[in-house]
């Protein structure tokens, strides 16, 4: 049986908790009143997917369909803004304060107990092989066409691999892992909070639910480039993809755009609320000397 959103959350949460919570504790970390937690707590011990306060294996089967099984980094770009660094490296090797930016990532989807992890690469693709010694289970995707297509080439490259998996832009430097989660109950984005931004967008209806992608907007989401696909978004959009790549002038897209724009209308993608200081694009060499002093010579 599928879970109410509510069930999710209380299952979810008790899951992934490194301390046994009680009832008041649901309510503080999953903001439902304490009467609605008590009744999601007795529907799940009736369904048997919890005793005594722990999940069961019947809990843990019900929590199969949203867990993210798989992660996809696009990490086949230039890197331009950040000359003359990645002349010789790959942005998402950067380090930054001693650690490569990619790390940040890649870690946190370890601690989220995700051990599926692909890398497409394109630029000095080669220099990616030095990740293997700290992560054995990477796997790497070709991208051949890094050079002629913008970042749709990447995700056509991966594109039967979106299913119950993240996919994220490898170059974001991670700073709170805890918003990399085990669990989904439905396809989602990270987004921060703007009364206005310059910057890529996504306006969202009353529910949380991406309406619109564009450039600069009030009181929207600025998007963060880590999407989470269930299993039927992800089986849709390998074929949109797809099709938006060999469409004229599919090149020069965006991959984001595909769900957002080109198939809009056909996806309920949620919107994750994050914060400022949990994740920041480094995007021009200037910002990358002002957090990390070494750079400053």
């Amino acid at each position: 049986m599928s879970l109410t959103r509510i069930q999710f959350d209380i299952l979810s949460t008790i899951a992934t908790s490194k301390e046994k919570l009680t009832q008041r504790g649901l309510e503080k970390k999953i903001g439902y009143s304490l009467g609605t937690v008590n009744k999601g707590v007795k529907d799940l011990i009736e369904a048997g997917y919890l005793k005594n306060g722990t999940i069961t294996p019947a809990g843990t089967d019900a929590l199969e369909p949203y867990r993210a099984k798989r992660a996809v980094f696009i990490a086949a770009g230039f890197g331009t803004r950040l000359v003359p660094v990645t002349l010789n490296t790959p942005k998402p090797l950067v380090r930054v304060n001693g650690k490569r930016i990619i790390d940040t990532l890649i870690d946190a989807v370890l601690d989220a107990g995700i051990d599926e992890i692909y890398i497409v690469r394109g630029y000095l693709s080669e220099q990616f092989d030095q990740l293997l010694y700290k992560y054995p289970m990477i796997k790497f995707i070709e991208n051949p066409s890094y050079n002629e297509a913008n970042n749709i080439s990447s995700a056509m490259a991966a594109r039967y691999l979106m299913q119950n998996s993240y996919v994220f832009e490898a170059d974001l430097l991670l700073s709170n892992p805890a918003i990399i989660t085990k669990y989904h109950y439905n396809s989602d984005v990270l987004g921060i909070y703007k009364e206005r931004t310059d910057d890529w967008c996504l306006d969202t209806d009353k529910d949380g639910f991406v309406t619109e992608e564009k450039v600069g907007g009030l009181n929207t989401y600025q998007m963060v480039g880590i999407y989470y696909w269930n299993a039927s978004d992800g089986a849709k959009l390998s074929e949109h993809i797809k099709e938006a790549y060999l469409a004229p002038g599919g090149k020069e897209r965006y991959w984001e755009t595909v769900p957002n724009q080109v198939y809009k209308g056909q996806y309920r993608v949620e919107v994750r609320p994050c914060r400022e200081e949990d994740i920041v694009e480094i995007d021009t060499f200037r910002e990358l000397k002002a957090i990390d002093k070494t750079y400053d010579v």
